[in-house]
């Protein structure tokens, strides 16, 4: 099922260091809110709702709907600042977007079909994430919550590269774009270390015994 992120904010008068940090020891967090040809404004938020949605990966890939004193608008995640070593956020940036904006998103890849790929299943190979998200380019209405790569068909010493997945209608990875030269790695079985070895010491003893 399809998630829905929305979120209340107040708007920010208050503003410097020492406002910032009195919010977060009141349980909020500044944030800002900024394209759509309007003003950036600056925002308040509850930091433990926003921690929560952080747990769900189509957060940093969605559609989010804040309410700004009563005023709905629709925005990206752009920036996220976390406290160095507590689990804390500092501060948060959102772009403002249209449904028919275009847009570049880093999107989460999810990965099917390792467990039955005949490079794991029968040759002993290891499945290796080349990339965990991907920056995608594609209208905001059309932005996917993650994209599938189904690796069930790779045999060990495959490689699928951004041009091998298939994606949906009006998405584009941003770095194919870019043009030759930029089809990057996606995931890789390397074969199991020591076969390669093992076969050439087997055929070195096969020589000798001639």
């Amino acid at each position: 099922m399809s998630l829905s992120f929305e979120m209340n904010a107040e708007i920010r008068t208050d503003l410097g260091k020492g406002a910032s940090r009195r919010l977060r020891r009141e349980g909020k967090i500044p944030a800002v809110i900024y394209g759509g040809g309007e003003d950036p404004v600056s925002l308040t938020l509850d930091h433990d709702t926003l921690l929560h949605n952080l747990e769900h990966d189509a957060f940093y890939s969605h559609i989010l709907v804040i309410t700004i004193d009563g005023k709905t608008q629709q925005a990206v995640l752009r920036d996220l600042q976390r406290h160095p070593f507590k689990p804390l956020i500092s501060h948060v940036d959102f772009q403002r977007v249209n449904p028919d904006d275009k847009i570049h998103v880093h999107v989460p890849l999810h990965f099917a079909g390792e467990d039955v790929a005949p490079g794991v299943k029968t040759q002993g190979g290891m499945v290796m994430h080349e990339m965990t998200e991907a920056d995608m380019t594609c209208l905001a209405r059309n932005l996917p919550e993650y994209i599938e790569i189904d690796v069930s068909a790779m045999n060990a010493g495959d490689t699928l590269h951004m041009s091998d997945i298939p994606l949906p209608e009006g998405v584009q990875f941003s770095e194919l774009m870019k043009g030759e030269g930029h089809d990057q790695a996606i995931v890789t079985i390397y074969a199991k270390k020591g076969s390669e070895d093992e076969e050439a010491e087997g055929g070195e003893e096969a020589v000798s015994e001639d």
